[in-house]
Formats: C-alpha cells, sequence, structure tokens
C-alpha cells in the first residue's frame, strides 16, 4: 500500500519505491511470458463442469502505476455456461472490461497483467487455461473460439480502409479452410446479410464514415461472428446507439447466438438489457462479484445492498418519482483498497462485522450466491473463506 503525504500526493522517495517494485515485478511477470518454447502441458487443463464455455477462477488482473498497484480484477470467479447469456453489469471501473480483455489476452502489457488465478476455455477436445498461454497459440483462439464486439465502432473500425478490407483481412487472418481471395470476398459479404446489413454488397465497398452508427455496429458484430466462435463478448454494444437501434442489435445478437449456437458474455450498464438479455447475472463491484445467479435470483430477490441500490436507481414506468434514487458516497481508492468489504463506506446496512475483512460468498440457493455479511447467519458459507 502506499504512504502518501496529508496533501495527498506521493513523495520523490516513495515514488521512486514504488517504481523500483514495479520494475522489478514486471521483469519477472514478462520474462515468464516471453519464454520462446512453453511446453502445452503448463495451459493444458480440465474444466471444473463440461457443460461450461469458460470458468473465471480466482482471477487476479492488475495495473501497475506510477501511483502503485492498481487491482482492477482482484479475485473473480464465474462461470458462462454452453449456448448462454451471462450479463455482467456494475459501475464504471468495476473491472468488467478489464475481466474480457484478460480472457482476450488484449491487455496493455507490460503495464496490466494477470497475476494469478485461472480462466480455463473449453475446445471441446481439450480445455485451456487461457492466462498461461503463449501468444502465438492465443493468436489461434482469437476470432475462431472467443471474439469481441467492441463498446465503440468508430473507434474500432479503420476510418481509412473500406469496409470490405477490414472484414476481409479478419476472416484471411483466421481462416482454417484455405478459401481464395473470392471466397473470403463472399464470406463478407454473407456475413453482412446475416447481421441486417441489407445493401451489403454496396456497404464491402464503402468507408465507415458513410455508415450510421447502427450500421457500423452492425459491421462490427459482423467482424465478430465472421469465423463463427464459441464465445462472443459484448462490450456495451448498443452503449452509443438510440432506444429503437439498440433493440434491433440486441435481437440480432439473441438470434445470431442460437443460429451459430454461441456463449454471450455480455458487459454493460443497462440493466434493461440485462433483464431482456441474460440467462445468468454477475454483479461486480470495485473488481470484485458482490452477486451472482439466474436472472430470475438477481431481478426478484436482490440481496447485496449494492445490487439492491442499482436497482432502485433505474427508472421504472409508471412509477412516479420527484428524484432518482442514487447510491451514496464514491467508490474507494483502487490503489489503497480497504481491507474490509469494500461497499461498507456506501452502505446503509452496514453491520458492526462488516469493518472485520472482506467477506465470504454465501450460497443463497444452488444458483445464487452474495458476498455481503447480512447473510452471515442462516446461510452456507463458501469453505473458501474470504476472498
Amino acid at each position: 500500500m502506499a504512504d502518501r503525504s496529508k496533501s495527498g500526493y506521493l513523495d520523490r522517495k516513495e515514488a521512486r519505491r514504488i517504481q523500483k517494485e514495479n520494475r522489478d515485478t514486471l521483469k519477472k511477470l514478462e520474462r515468464s511470458r516471453k519464454r520462446k518454447k512453453i511446453p502445452e502441458s503448463e495451459y493444458v487443463t480440465t474444466m471444473k463442469d463440461p457443460a461450461n464455455a469458460v470458468e473465471f477462477d480466482d482471477l487476479h488482473t492488475f495495473f501497475y502505476t506510477d501511483a502503485g498497484v492498481v487491482k482492477s480484477v482482484d479475485g473473480v470467479s464465474f462461470d458462462v455456461p454452453k449456448g448462454k447469456v451471462v450479463g455482467v453489469v456494475g459501475e464504471s471501473g468495476c473491472g468488467k472490461s478489464v475481466t474480457s480483455l484478460s480472457l482476450m489476452q488484449l491487455l496493455q502489457r507490460p503495464q496490466g497483467q494477470v497475476t494469478g488465478g485461472q480462466i480455463r476455455l473449453n475446445l471441446g477436445d481439450k480445455a485451456v487455461d487461457v492466462t498461461k498461454m503463449p501468444e502465438r497459440e492465443m493468436q489461434r483462439l482469437r476470432g475462431n473460439y472467443i471474439s469481441m464486439i467492441f463498446q465503440e465502432p468508430m473507434t474500432s473500425l479503420n476510418p481509412v480502409f473500406r469496409i470490405g478490407a477490414q472484414v476481409d483481412e479478419v476472416i484471411a487472418l483466421h481462416d482454417t479452410k484455405g478459401l481464395s481471395k473470392a471466397g473470403i470476398a463472399e464470406r463478407t459479404i454473407e456475413m453482412l446479410d446475416m447481421v441486417g446489413i441489407a445493401n451489403s454488397k454496396g456497404v464491402y465497398s464503402m468507408y465507415p464514415h458513410e455508415l450510421s452508427g447502427g450500421m457500423r455496429q452492425r459491421v462490427m458484430i459482423a467482424m465478430a461472428l465472421a469465423c463463427s466462435p464459441s464465445i462472443i463478448i459484448a462490450d456495451e454494444p448498443t452503449t452509443a446507439l438510440d432506444v429503437t437501434i439498440q433493440a434491433q442489435i440486441l435481437d440480432l445478437l439473441a438470434g445470431l447466438k442460437d443460429k451459430i449456437n454461441s456463449s454471450i458474455m455480455l458487459i454493460t450498464h443497462d440493466l434493461g438489457v440485462i433483464a431482456q438479455m441474460a440467462d445468468y447475472v454477475v454483479v461486480m463491484y470495485a473488481g470484485k462479484v458482490v452477486e451472482k445467479g439466474t436472472a430470475a435470483d438477481i431481478f426478484e430477490h436482490p440481496s447485496h445492498p449494492y445490487t439492491i441500490g442499482l436497482m432502485a436507481s433505474k427508472p421504472v414506468v409508471g412509477k412516479r418519482a420527484e428524484r432518482l434514487y442514487s447510491i451514496p458516497g464514491k467508490v474507494p481508492n483502487p490503489v489503497n483498497m480497504p481491507k474490509y468489504c469494500y461497499f461498507r463506506d456506501r452502505c446503509e446496512k452496514k453491520l458492526p462485522g462488516c469493518s472485520q475483512g472482506y467477506p465470504c460468498e454465501y450460497s443463497l440457493s444452488e444458483t445464487h450466491k452474495v458476498s455481503c455479511r447480512l447473510w452471515e447467519n442462516g446461510s452456507t458459507a463458501d469453505d473458501g473463506g474470504e476472498s
């Protein structure tokens, strides 16, 4: 933990100490990752449940900054079952996108590093731990097994290349069927048709700026689904779109999921989107999972005070209110996280025991789990102890 002066700033001596520690730590981590020959036995693993497409198990992803270590993802565990939609919800900075980038191995290195835990990916005939895979092997998985629909299509598409060339590149890079140049172009037009673009041949020759926001998002979905991946990560795919286009994109995603038999990890702030799309819900706060369960568990029986606060802050059709509820306080400093429940200082239901270490995960049912001391009595604590 970084020591700060009364002004809140690091002094020069402390800053130098942090920089030296970061250099030493990152050197060790990068040396391990950049080994030329990593045996397959190091990253081949076994799924806990073969019915899962992905299993996040006690994942830790940290960023080593000059101000200290930011624990963006701090012990996250949840599963993405085959053929299901898992919604990951929480406020900005809670670790949703970093969790998905850890799965894709797209963290900004060397500062961003997975420092612990496993991400088990089911490949059918075997399972691999993504956190230990070499870059060359990981490149074969991206696109073919896991793909990502990024948040803002205009910053993800290259403005100087035509749409067709950009989708062609994705298919050519991950092509396992040996398609010719004409075959790749035909596949691109087929994908543009699949995502509901009427003039697919015309759009093939257009530049990104010639398309509307909804059309660009459809192109991003076409790129993500071009190789029929088994896992689709949708990182707030409807944030920049108006309400009617949002509904179209969500319907499109739901239909395509069933068409290619994929699982979706849906990251969003919008509880309405989660309610419409998700089979399972994971609620994150300050880098940890505070509650998880089926959509019915979370929406009908929200049990963590943070989840209850999120529900209360959502406007309800037909219900009049002078002022929308907002959760009081602010998220703790990610460099100096408290040693007790991270939500305690904002919680309206806190107990004396909430200051005594981070709470265990308690089981409210077979599918419903919550990390809160309100459920310490009358429920079964997870044998793993404090997370």
